[in-house]
């Protein structure tokens, strides 16, 4: 009688990597596959890569001696694509399309390399936010992907996501602004004298201003109340600064 015979292939570990340009404050991710991809700010004549090796104090100092404008330069296509190598499965994820070319260049990079690798399934997320709005999305599709999803429900969910996660900020500061043609420098100059902070939050992924208040206590509970009347009821929180801890902690406690 003959025997069933099994025959045992190799298996094939499948990688799922998570990218996302530094619009999202992230440069590393416990226990996943990530990358970030920096952008790049030009400073009169000098250019800051947004990476590990940034000193923020270094890069502030240049802002406020530098007169002249100030630009930034998003990731290159063969920058993602080089990020897309050796990975089966890739969420990148990116800087509003409004603010940055970050955007188009990771779709651009995505359509070339799947000519060439048309096995690999990239989905680009276009999260017409900045900062901690991006590090929710990511955190997100971390979890996705650790519960075991498929891609097309990992993509499903983490569009669905998204419609739910919200951005505000707040803007001690407007010189930079001023410096990028944006607003008047009249205006950025008596804001300063006058401690005012304009306050805003994303719309259709341009970052919109919504209000102004004068001094940091006013700004911190502006911010919760229009945190509460978009509906946040105990849910999660991540909160971002320059160079303004303490601040960022008096936001955490009111939370």
């Amino acid at each position: 009688m003959m025997k069933n015979i099994i025959l045992k292939k190799d298996l094939k570990i499948m990688i799922k990597k998570i990218i996302s340009d530094s619009g999202a404050n992230v440069l590393h991710l416990d226990d996943a596959s990530f990358e970030n991809i920096p952008l790049t700010i030009h400073v009169d004549g000098t250019d800051y890569q947004d990476d590990a090796s940034l000193s923020v104090n270094e890069l502030i100092e240049a802002l406020h001696q530098n007169d002249e404008k100030t630009s930034t330069a998003c990731p290159s296509i063969a920058q993602w694509q080089k990020a897309f190598e050796g990975a089966d499965e890739i969420y990148v994820i990116t800087i509003t399309s409004v603010l940055s070319g970050s955007y188009n260049s990771a779709v651009q990079a995505a359509s070339l390399y799947r000519e060439d690798h048309p096995e690999t399934k990239i989905h680009v997320i276009d999260s017409l936010s900045a900062g901690p709005e991006m590090e929710l999305i990511i955190d997100k599709l971390k979890e996705l992907i650790d519960a075991g999803l498929n891609f097309d429900e990992i993509c499903a969910k983490i569009n669905a996501y998204k419609e739910k996660t919200h951005l505000n900020f707040a803007l001690e500061s407007l010189d930079n602004l001023a410096k990028n043609g944006r607003i008047s420098p009249a205006v950025a100059k008596v804001a300063k004298m006058l401690k005012i902070r304009i306050i805003g939050r994303p719309d259709d992924g341009k970052l919109t201003p919504i209000g102004k208040a004068r001094g940091a206590k006013k700004t911190i509970s502006y911010l919760i109340k229009d945190m509460e009347e978009h509906g946040f009821s105990n849910g999660r929180v991540i909160i971002a600064h320059i160079l303004n801890e303490e601040g960022a902690n008096k936001i955490g406690r009111a939370s």
